[in-house]
């Protein structure tokens, strides 16, 4: 039997404590798109990717078997320079636990950057262009 051919990711689904601490997060941080969906469900858009939003203890099934606020770790790719991304979190009061170091992402090497959302997951902001 052949295998299955993923041609690419569609959304993840992150658990949060508070849906409107969340949301403020990424959308002023990240730039990202609030979108309603289904019974007044929120997630995120961004580019052709979105992140669903389940509250803990209140999660859609079916669901991840130990569904828990803090536990992903998240790489975003941009397009802007890392110093700019830098400048941006300063300003937000956003507290920069790594970086700008060097990582190998999917496409080869990045500069990226660390600090974490309001549930403590670690979100890395990542750029290609200014090593390739």
């Amino acid at each position: 039997m052949p295998s299955i051919f993923v041609e690419s990711l569609d959304h993840i689904v992150l658990t949060v404590r508070d849906i409107a601490a969340t949301l403020l997060f990424y959308t002023q941080i990240l730039g990202m798109e609030v979108i309603t969906f289904g019974n007044d469900r929120k997630a995120l858009k961004f580019g052709q990717q979105k992140i669903n939003l389940h509250v803990q203890g209140q999660e859609f099934a079916p669901k991840a078997e130990c569904p828990m606020p803090g536990s992903a770790d998240l790489c975003f790719i941009t397009p802007q320079p890392i110093v700019d991304i830098v400048a941006h979190l300063t300003q937000c009061e956003a507290s920069i636990l790594a970086g700008p170091v060097i990582r190998t992402g999917a496409q080869g090497q990045m500069l990226s950057i660390y600090f974490r959302d309001p549930d403590a997951n670690l979100i890395e902001v990542a750029s290609y262009r200014e090593l390739n």
